[in-house]
């Protein structure tokens, strides 16, 4: 990053450890960071890094020139209660990893007219290979985008969407995906099983392809479609796995899929947001 605010992460859990071990492994100074949890003890590797730390989150905030709100959603409002009196005075960029709640309602339990960024990282994260969507609020300047972006890149990639109602998509696709492939990845070892491997073999055959398929078609200049075709020989034994794939209606299954994630991703936003 060109400039090194001064960071406070409101929660200290899984995803916010992650978010500061990337910032910290491309050469973000510890002492930039301040990290709270209502129990410092669990915070002893992070202080042992040069992370600040406290178990105050308004002293956090008062220090700050970006909030990130890393708490889980349901606690969410009682966090802002504490902290709006120094977000206020502090006037510092908002970025919620909290999923559900939305940018109107995190400005209002805050005071309003605040910069807020809300974002929708996925589980990957946690071994910087994430996929992180974006929205930014009015208030936010692009100084502020640039260094939203900036720190959700330490842990992937980072998009923006146009609209917030975005996410719900964001969340059907990437924050929820992780899970549709570990479900692909167990039903290929099972298969493997059947067909007469060992659990082990069939694993291991399993996941390096699951990696090596993502290494190609993240890094080749055609779609994921076109990689399909070239390894489908006509009449072969990849076009006959295929065919039943498609005449089972995976296409189909994909579709509805998300979309029952993108549903239930706006009624939570609703339920949260009351």
């Amino acid at each position: 990053m060109n400039k090194q605010p001064t960071l406070a992460f409101i929660g200290a859990g899984n995803m916010a450890r992650a978010i500061i071990g990337g910032l910290i492994d491309n050469g973000y100074p510890a002492e930039q960071i301040w990290a709270t949890e209502p129990t410092t003890a669990k915070l002893t590797d992070l202080a042992i890094q040069g992370v600040k730390t406290s178990d105050n989150n308004s002293e956090a905030v008062a220090s700050a020139d970006i909030v990130v709100l890393s708490v889980k959603p349901q606690i969410l409002k009682s966090v802002c209660d504490e902290i709006v009196d120094a977000v206020q005075t502090q006037q510092p960029l908002i970025v919620s990893i909290a999923a559900g709640i939305m940018s109107p309602t995190i400005d209002h339990w805050l005071g309003t007219s605040n910069a807020i960024v809300r974002c929708m990282p996925n589980t990957p994260a946690l071994v910087q290979t994430g996929a992180s969507g974006l929205y930014a609020n009015t208030f936010v300047s692009d100084e502020q985008r640039q260094q939203a972006e900036e720190i959700l890149a330490a842990i992937g990639i980072a998009l923006w969407v146009d609209e917030e109602s975005q996410l719900d998509a964001v969340t059907a696709v990437s924050g929820s995906g992780p899970a549709y492939y570990f479900l692909m990845m167990e039903s290929m070892i099972e298969a493997g099983k059947k067909l007469g491997l060992s659990e082990e073999v069939a694993t291991q055959l399993t996941l390096q392809t699951a990696l090596g398929a993502a290494k190609m078609a993240s890094s080749s200049d055609v779609d994921p479609g076109e990689l399909r075709r070239r390894v489908t020989s006509p009449n072969g034994t990849t076009e006959q796995a295929i065919k039943r794939f498609i005449d089972g209606g995976l296409p189909e299954l994909v579709d509805t899929a998300l979309k029952a994630c993108n549903d239930r991703s706006v009624e939570l936003a609703k339920e949260l947001g009351q």
